[in-house]
């Protein structure tokens, strides 16, 4: 049997996507504009530059990046284009490769990151209470760790 959405329910359905979506597009458009990368491509240096030696096996970027190994890869490929990101062999697994962030790539990062913590601010942070902060991380925990495997 459906268990259909209440009125209440689709209200806050419909506005959690426009939410999310437009939020999505303010932060893609201030970085394509401001640093020249798309939001998949900032995510990809940050999971990077958080990670031990600035290097990440391939898989382990795609699922942190929510993203599939295919579209990962491309990624990466005009990453390595732009000399912020290299690739290298792994010596346990010869099938694998990690993803390392280069000097510049991490450079590129450094210079992106005002402006778009800025505008993230300016797109979320900015139209809610300290309470309502905590009541949104509150319920992103709870859809996380629901979906997460």
């Amino acid at each position: 049997m459906t268990r259909w959405l209440d009125d209440e329910e689709q209200r806050t359905w419909r506005s959690f996507l426009a939410a999310t979506q437009l939020v999505n597009e303010a932060l893609d458009r201030q970085l394509q504009r401001d640093a020249g990368m798309p939001h998949t491509y900032y995510m990809i240096l940050v999971a990077l530059s958080e990670a031990p030696e600035r290097t990440m096996r391939m898989s382990e970027l795609a699922a942190r990046a929510q993203s599939s190994q295919s579209r990962l890869s491309h990624a990466v490929a005009r990453l390595e284009e732009r000399g912020w990101v290299r690739r290298q062999r792994c010596d346990s697994d010869r099938r694998g490769n990690f993803a390392v962030l280069t000097g510049d790539g991490f450079a590129a990062l450094a210079a992106a990151a005002p402006g778009h913590v800025e505008e993230v601010r300016r797109s979320l942070f900015d139209a809610l209470t300290p309470e309502q902060v905590g009541h949104l991380a509150e319920i992103c925990a709870a859809v996380r760790d629901t979906l997460e495997p």
